[in-house]
């Protein structure tokens, strides 16, 4: 955990602009050291698949390259019908930038998966130069000047859909440019070594079970945070903080549109869990419990995962203390999972969940071009949880893989309909990464409502820990019994990742709204799921969403322009109420 902080802190001195990727592998690493032995084991979504799961993008994001040569001959063909000299030096350097960046993740994944710990401090100090190395090659006053000098040429030239992307790569870049360059160095180093002595203060203040102790170091992660996010947007006023702080992890959200949709998934959600609490005809998760083999859970996982379109000649499955995702190009995208043997389903949930982040970073565009990278956390997000909710909780799923169970596990008799109520068995939980997909998006809510208050004066930093204690019992009717179960669960505020946290909600109703018209566009879906036939369903992700990178401004605009309205979260609802009211009998 110290090493990968300590990677996150070099990169953050840096100002690297893939900061909010980076910090999305890191927390994937810090967050659950302790609840994998506490999850719940009929709880639908533990601990492994409900933390921050872990993506490690590069800079460029997980934009693909078949081949150095394949590389290079696409982005000559995008610069030949750009025709501006400019841009294709532009390219060239950040093609360089890509190619050490990637070269960087895989020492990552190397560190977390395969390192011998002994190798920790050489490993460090060969990251350490790599990252001053991109840091050098990014901040080069140079980039600034060809992108000022291709935009010239380019508005000079015609509006191809080649054009269109060429200037919107100069959009993203430019803008990547000046947010970093606009952070005073002594700020950035500033953060850097707060991440660092905060994260230890977290956990010794977690142990101690003393909200407290952790409270004024939090308040300088908060106020540091803020001068960021104010040097970044420009300007005097503090207002737009909080949208400039989710701009970093859900560009063109903002903190109106997220009030608007999240009051109303609480308004539905806080009256359903209370009805199906009170049920009396609970399912059984007798199903998930017993004696496992491990190598028989890793071969299920396998075999289920390269099933729904994860491709195992560009890529692999290893073993992590917590899954995550890691992708070097779309022909070197690696994925992680955990087993148990007392618990089957922790693994398997785990293993789809990354595998639907990989199959994302495995279909985006051939391009090391952050235009072709993957685009915000919440449309990540949106990609696991489509392939692990609606399609690996669903009824048709698991008449295909229960089979797969019994062929794997000795004197399995359970039916599929038994392991299917069973992983959609619901339970009450203080922890965030152990709850169900029923009650995760209020723990969400909760985060997302102290946060931005804090951030808008409304609330002291030293009254967080009362405020939550009083939210949980309001959502979820949980009297919350010492801060380690409450305001001190998450490392995300260590680490400044304020407006991280509504990206998981935003990712959850995405993937019920694409379901939806995805079984418009399928009409037998179901029976192609039953029948183990995922590749036309992948195939119309990959439609929507894998190939259009970073071409728009908004979550929101992408799904208006590929299904017809922006982000809706009546699909979300439904979803849950029409399966949670028919599973609970109420």
């Amino acid at each position: 955990e110290m090493r990968s902080l300590s990677h996150q802190n070099i990169v953050r001195t840096m100002g690297i602009w893939s900061r909010r990727k980076t910090l999305l592998g890191v927390l994937s690493l810090l967050e659950t050291s302790s609840s994998f032995s506490a999850a719940s084991v009929g709880s639908q979504s533990r601990a492994l698949n409900k933390g921050t799961c872990g993506v490690t993008l590069p800079r460029g994001g997980a934009s693909a390259v078949y081949s150095s040569t394949a590389t290079m001959e696409a982005e000559a063909d995008t610069a030949e019908e750009a025709s501006s000299p400019s841009f294709e030096k532009l390219v060239a350097k950040l093609e360089t930038i890509t190619q050490l960046s990637r070269a960087s993740a895989v020492l990552g994944y190397d560190q977390l998966v395969f390192m011998p710990s002994s190798a920790s401090a050489q490993r460090g100090a060969q990251m350490a130069a790599l990252a001053g190395v991109v840091h050098e090659k990014m901040t080069d006053p140079e980039i600034l000047k060809l992108i000022d000098e291709a935009q010239k040429e380019l508005n000079a030239g015609g509006s191809s859909d080649k054009q269109k992307d060429a200037l919107r790569l100069l959009e993203l870049e430019r803008k990547s440019f000046l947010e970093n360059e606009r952070v005073p160095a002594e700020l950035a180093a500033k953060s850097a070594a707060l991440s660092a002595s905060a994260y230890q203060d977290w956990v010794e203040a977690k142990e101690a079970k003393d909200y407290a102790a952790f409270a004024p170091t939090l308040k300088d992660c908060f106020e540091t945070s803020m001068a960021i996010a104010k040097a970044k947007k420009g300007g005097d006023s503090d207002d737009g903080l909080y949208d400039q702080m989710l701009d970093e992890f859900e560009t063109g959200m903002s903190q109106d549109r997220i009030n608007e949709i999240f009051d109303k998934v609480q308004s539905a959600l806080v009256p359903l869990i209370a009805k199906v609490m009170e049920s009396k005809t609970p399912p059984s998760t007798d199903p998930l419990n017993g004696t496992f083999d491990i190598d028989q859970q890793k071969k299920i996982s396998q075999t289920l995962v390269e099933a729904i379109g994860f491709d195992s000649s560009n890529g692999r499955i290893d073993v992590s203390v917590h899954p995550f995702t890691s992708s070097m190009s779309s022909t070197d995208v690696r994925i992680t999972s955990r087993f148990r043997e007392d618990e089957w389903y922790q693994g398997l949930a785990g293993s789809i969940h990354e595998g639907g982040h990989a199959i994302y970073e495995q279909n985006l565009n051939p391009s090391a071009l952050s235009l072709d990278s993957a685009f915000t956390m919440g449309t990540h997000e949106s990609q696991s949880l489509f392939w692990e909710r609606h399609i690996g909780l669903s009824k048709p799923f698991w008449r295909f893989a229960t089979p797969v169970l019994k062929e794997n596990f000795d004197n399995y008799d359970y039916s599929a309909e038994e392991v299917y109520k069973a992983v959609n068995a619901v339970s009450q939980t203080f922890i965030r990464v152990e709850a169900d997909e029923l009650a995760y998006p209020l723990h969400v809510i909760l985060r997302y409502n102290i946060e931005k208050d804090v951030i808008s004066g409304k609330l002291a930093v030293e009254d967080i820990s009362t405020r939550w204690n009083e939210d949980m019992k309001t959502l979820l009717n949980l009297e919350v019994p010492s801060d380690d179960k409450g305001c001190l669960q998450d490392v995300h505020w260590s680490a400044g990742a304020f407006g991280y946290f509504p990206t998981y909600l935003l990712g959850s109703m995405t993937a019920a709204q694409l379901y939806h018209y995805c079984a418009k566009d399928i009409p037998d879906i179901e029976s192609k799921i039953e029948s183990g036939e995922f590749t036309e369903i992948k195939e119309w992700l990959t439609n929507k969403i894998h190939r259009h990178g970073r071409r728009y401004e908004s979550l929101d605009a992408l799904l208006k322009d590929q299904i017809g309205e922006e982000l809706n979260p009546d699909y979300f609802i439904e979803y849950l109420t029409t399966k949670y009211s028919e599973l609970y009998n109420l």
